[in-house]
């Protein structure tokens, strides 16, 4: 299993403690379920890659201020269907994918409803990676 808090999480989420407890939270649910996961941090995002970037954290305030808490990470994952929930904003991308936003602001928001989500996109990324090595073979 990844390391879940590294040098490069903690230059990301530098000076803001709470929203690192949500991620080191998240991580450790994610990288639970799927072992096999690389963690990747990048300049604006910290991406979980098993085959391909199944669920990503930022600090991306993908909803209005007064529509979020003061403290916050934003999950993004893909799907081919968009969510009809209230926590999930739907973005349509191509013809059958939506990327999928959500904003945790506690850790009670990492529940089964939220990991149910992420464990479709994980599979949704491996179904098109194994779709596309068909076609290129």
């Amino acid at each position: 299993m990844a390391e879940i808090i590294t040098q490069d999480v903690l230059f990301f989420f530098d000076g803001r403690p709470r929203e690192l407890a949500l991620y080191e939270r998240l991580a450790e649910a994610l990288l639970s379920r799927f072992p096999k996961a690389e963690v990747r941090v990048r300049k604006t995002q910290i991406g979980f890659y098993d085959g391909g970037l199944f669920a990503c954290a930022s600090l991306t305030p993908v909803r209005p201020k007064a529509q979020r808490p003061d403290r916050f990470i934003t999950v993004t994952f893909g799907l081919d269907f968009p969510l009809e929930d209230p926590r999930a904003l739907a973005v349509a991308v191509s013809p059958r994918r939506w990327t999928h936003h959500v904003i945790l602001g506690s850790e009670a928001n990492i529940d089964d409803t939220l990991l149910g989500w992420i464990a479709q996109s994980h599979a949704f990324t491996n179904r098109r990676k194994d779709k596309k090595k068909k076609c290129s073979n």
